[in-house]
């Protein structure tokens, strides 16, 4: 019987750091005297998450940290595993710390924010007492998914993307220990742009093309035969995580902030990384109802048409409409006046008891109320001059005026105001 064939191990385990040193990236916090160089040169570890997007380095800081204080590495993935696993640490943390070398552990919780709430508070009695420091990964932001308590007991380090350079220096190293064929500076730059700050893509890209050159026995990558095997990138951001929030976030205030070109590259970033248009075109119609209202009461209805050409057209056609409307919003004068007032008056509904109508505001569709002078002395305002009852109140008998609707003085909120001011002086007439 012949002996098995050696087990492949992948490029990225071929070229993870064994060092500190070695580690690309990452330098605003493994840099001299920064704060992740600081607890790894501190000979006591310490419970933290490690938050940042796919490819960053997460798990080579923890197996680094893990060999920097000689402690045991124990990984747990949240998305397999469960508090079977939990329990299974537990033992071996305490066979290492009873044992005779009386080892220290660090447990590894990868895609930590997978794990539900009973799940999370698990570790807690054993990271308060020592047993072993947790340290947990996640690409989504740990205020939202991580426990308060478990986070309240550990450090967050935020990791970033990966950059151009960082990424040139992988290739390097690649090609050092021959896994990667030459590469025409084009191509280089085409694979950097669609790794996207993440090192684990980039060399999962970099082994699959060595294949493909093997294969076709190519002296050089050239960017047309890249362009041939990639096909369409790869999508740039998971469209339920952090990093679409953050889009989305940049794209509407650009929008608020009248910059048409930004609004238009947010807007296309969107696109390219999945967004479904028609959660775009709901966006747009939110957008302009909070940010422009009355300062231009078309732009709603832009939104709503907007909205309604993509649902007739679809991609890519009926995105030309939303790209218009979002060059729209932006331009538009801007106005949270309704917004602000709507707000305040809900506030203030909410705190304040519950006014009485004004008897001559009531309806009076009976004889028994007519009798208890419902709707008395009521004012038909269609019949007062210029179709203004002045003087006439029409909030809850002894309520101050709340002043809500305050209008600015942008697009046609500056006549809406004049017009105020003009009722104003007329009611003060009375």
């Amino acid at each position: 019987m012949s002996a098995a064939a050696p087990q492949h191990t992948p490029l990225a385990e071929r070229l993870r750091p064994q060092t500190l040193a070695s580690v690309i990236g990452q330098q605003h916090l493994l840099g001299e005297g920064l704060a992740l160089r600081l607890a790894f040169e501190s000979g006591q570890p310490h419970s933290c998450i490690l938050w940042g997007p796919p490819g960053v380095g997460k798990t080579t800081i923890a197996r680094l940290m893990a060999d920097a204080f000689d402690a045991q590495f124990i990984t747990i993935s949240a998305v397999l595993g469960g508090v079977k696993d939990i329990r299974e640490a537990v033992d071996k943390a305490e066979a290492a710390r009873d044992g005779l070398h009386q080892q220290r552990t660090i447990v590894f919780v990868d895609e930590v924010h997978r794990f539900n709430k009973s799940q999370q508070d698990a570790f807690l009695p054993h990271v308060e007492s020592g047993l072993f420091t947790f340290i947990g990964a996640t690409t989504e932001n740990p205020s939202f998914e991580v426990n308060s308590a478990l986070l309240s007991r550990a450090a967050v380090y935020v990791l970033q993307p990966l950059g151009e350079d960082d990424l040139r220096q992988i290739i390097g190293r690649a090609q050092a220990i021959n896994a990667v064929p030459p590469l025409q500076a084009a191509a280089a730059d085409r694979l950097i742009a669609y790794a996207d700050g993440d090192a684990r893509r980039l060399l999962n890209t970099l082994e699959t093309l060595a294949v493909a050159v093997g294969r076709e026995k190519l002296a050089e990558v050239t960017d047309d035969w890249l362009l041939r095997v990639l096909g369409e990138r790869m999508r740039r951001y998971d469209k339920g995580g952090e990093q679409f929030y953050d889009t989305i976030s940049a794209l509407h205030k650009s929008v608020r902030g009248s910059d048409p070109d930004a609004a238009l590259y947010w807007f296309v970033r969107m696109l390219d990384g999945g967004a479904d248009p028609r959660y775009m075109a709901r966006r747009f119609i939110r957008m302009a109802s909070e940010d422009i209202g009355l300062a231009d009461p078309r732009a709603l209805r832009l939104a709503l048409d907007a909205a309604e050409v993509f649902e007739r057209l679809g991609t890519p056609e009926g995105e030309l409409a939303l790209a218009e409307c979002v060059v729209y919003l932006a331009v538009a004068p801007k106005s949270n006046a309704v917004y602000k007032a709507f707000a305040e008056a809900k506030a203030f509904v909410k705190t304040d008891g519950t006014r009485p109508v004004p008897k001559h505001l009531r309806n009076a569709p009976t004889a028994l109320m007519k009798q208890l002078d419902y709707g008395k002395a009521y004012r038909y305002a269609h019949d007062e001059a210029g179709g203004f009852a002045a003087g006439e109140n029409y909030l809850p008998e002894g309520m101050a005026e709340p002043g809500f609707y305050r209008p600015v003085e942008r697009g046609l909120e500056i006549r809406i105001a004049e017009r105020l001011r003009e009722l104003k002086k007329l009611n003060n007439k009375n």
